[in-house]
Formats: C-alpha cells, sequence, structure tokens
C-alpha cells in the first residue's frame, strides 16, 4: 500500500495565510463547545492523548479519503475556513482540490501526541496540512526524529506517514487547524480499489 508520491517526506511550508478572522473565532469558542464537539469526535487514537478536537469534515470510513461529509459546524465555519483552506493550498495548482477532513486541534499546556504514524488508509493519500492559529515558541513537532516549529498562521504540509509527535512545554494552549487535501483528477492508486467496491 504505496503513498502519494506527492505528499511531502518530511515538511513543505507552504507559506503564510491570513488567520485574523479565523483566529478571533476560534479564540471565542465557548468550553462547552469544545468539550461536546471531543465528546463526539470521529477521531478518538490513543496517541492524541489530552489533544481536543472540533471536527469539521471527516471520511466516512478510515479506507477511503474520497467519501467526505460536513460535520455539524461545517457549514456555521465554512465562511471563515474555506477562505484559508484555499490560500493555503494555492500553491499546490489542483484544479479539482478536495478536503475530506478538516478540524481544530486543542493541545493543552504540557501536552503531547505521542509518536505515531497515520496508518489507516484514507490517511496515505491526501496532503495533511496544518496552520497554527494560537502556538508558543516551546511548541515542538517532531517527524522521524528531526524537529520542526511552525509559526501563527503559516501553512506547513507535514508527513503524516513518518512517524511523528508533538510537545507543547509553553505556557499557552496550542490550536492548530488541520486538514487533509487531494487532487480529485490524481488517478487513484490500484491498491484503493478493493475498499472502494467493498464499501
Amino acid at each position: 500500500m504505496y503513498t502519494n508520491p506527492r505528499k511531502t517526506t518530511s515538511i513543505r511550508r507552504l507559506g503564510r495565510v491570513d488567520i485574523a478572522a479565523l483566529k478571533a473565532a476560534v479564540l471565542a469558542i465557548p468550553e462547552e463547545v469544545w468539550n461536546h464537539q471531543n465528546a463526539n469526535k470521529p477521531n478518538r487514537f490513543e496517541a492524541l492523548d489530552a489533544t481536543r478536537h472540533i471536527p469539521f469534515r471527516f471520511v466516512d470510513n478510515f479506507r477511503d479519503w474520497r467519501g467526505h461529509y460536513g460535520c455539524e459546524l461545517w457549514e456555521e465555519w465554512k465562511p471563515l475556513l474555506e477562505p484559508v483552506l484555499a490560500a493555503a493550498t494555492a500553491d499546490y495548482g489542483y484544479a479539482n482540490g478536495e478536503f475530506p477532513r478538516a478540524m481544530l486541534a486543542r493541545m493543552p499546556v504540557g501536552g503531547v501526541v505521542r509518536p505515531h504514524r497515520d496508518a489507516n488508509p484514507a490517511a496515505r493519500w491526501p496532503h495533511k496540512i496544518h496552520v497554527p492559529i494560537q502556538t508558543n515558541e516551546q511548541v515542538y513537532f517532531h517527524i522521524d526524529g528531526i524537529e520542526y516549529q511552525m509559526a501563527e498562521g503559516e501553512a506547513v504540509e507535514l508527513n503524516n506517514i513518518g512517524v511523528h509527535s508533538v510537545e507543547n512545554r509553553g505556557d499557552c494552549d496550542r490550536i492548530h487547524l488541520i486538514f487533509e487535501y487531494f487532487d480529485a483528477d490524481q488517478p487513484d492508486p490500484d491498491w484503493v480499489l478493493p475498499f472502494r467496491e467493498s464499501a
């Protein structure tokens, strides 16, 4: 089950995007909304530890990225999210790009994401992109043993197939917009066909 050859093998810095309106809205989200959305999130992976999520878009199943849907808050947040998603992915030049997953991820002070790979088949093909909404100088992202940092408003594609982990050693929560992106015009890999036929 090979990976999309267009994906980065480390990180790919995509440039800065305007997050001002989105950041203001994100920082105003009540705690009860974070708690409710996190309690009902579809991405329950042990490696995520205490990180809370607000999902906006998600895949129908973990075998195939081509089927996806808008979550409870997608329509409400779409006007704020779509300009950021479009700006962050402009460098790819895809005429028919799609966003199968999009979410906010909030890591508390002292939080960690344990070393892991995004191993499910639906994660192997799309680009995995982060846009920090709130961060600090003591947040460290590791991919295959190499340490990286990202600035607020900087869009960065990360190699989610490599072993990666995160630590927040700073004094404020780290909040990222995390999403996936793929070219719907790119030929599908041969290994995904059995998943589509049996879905």
